[in-house]
């Protein structure tokens, strides 16, 4: 679906999720995490880079393990993450848009679980090349576990911690030759909708992950 159409869609209120493909499974086991090795964080810098040329590989499940715990998964035993949030009220969910459904990460359980039984990738923003990457991440904050800060602070707060998230998935992708780009020109209302959230939930941005397609 091309940009314009999307738009239109979007204008109308009718931005849809498509069937899913594949297995939606409740809930998916993530491997353990490799926590050693990849680029000197130096080097990954030096890589870190937006791209919007996506091939449509899926990505294997152990890459998609390190790709989630990298970006806000724990790395101590008392439950802190790899990114960081005030209070540490880790107001930020993970949302992963597959073929085969919506998923919400669980970094306790660095596992995911089923939101939505259809493909929600067309929907997490208005570029075309959304439609075909093999996953799009969505950031939403939960302003309930944010109750220590003031309301008027709360998305620059989230935004905060959102983008911190978004840098880790940046620098993962940098050190594994994967490609990405945030997003932050989204339809959040019809994200909201098609991953059921509530009122006290907030669509903040979206990031395409994938390997790049190449070079014709």
């Amino acid at each position: 679906m091309n940009t314009l159409t999307k738009l239109a869609l979007g204008m109308m209120g009718a931005m849809r999720p498509k069937p899913a493909t594949g297995d939606s499974a409740t809930s998916i086991s993530l491997p353990p995490p490799e926590r050693h090795g990849g680029l000197p964080l130096m080097e990954a810098l030096a890589r870190r880079r937006s791209s919007r040329d996506f091939a449509r590989d899926p990505l294997p499940l152990p890459m998609l393990s390190n790709l989630l715990w990298a970006a806000c998964g724990m790395n101590r035993a008392e439950g802190g993450r790899t990114a960081p949030s005030a209070l540490n009220a880790q107001e930020i969910d993970v949302y992963v848009a597959l073929p085969s459904g919506a998923y919400r990460y669980e970094a306790t359980a660095h596992e995911l679980h089923l939101v939505a039984a259809s493909d929600l990738r067309s929907v997490t923003g208005y570029q075309d090349f959304v439609d075909e990457a093999p996953l799009d991440l969505v950031y939403v904050a939960d302003h309930r576990r944010m109750g220590m800060v003031p309301v008027a602070q709360r998305e620059s707060y989230a935004s905060t911690a959102a983008g911190a998230i978004a840098q880790n998935v940046y620098l993962f992708a940098a050190s594994t030759d994967l490609a990405t780009v945030i997003r932050a020109w989204i339809d959040r209302a019809a994200i909201a909708d098609a991953l059921g959230l509530s009122h006290d939930q907030q669509v903040l941005l979206a990031q395409t992950v994938g390997y790049t397609k190449p070079a014709a």
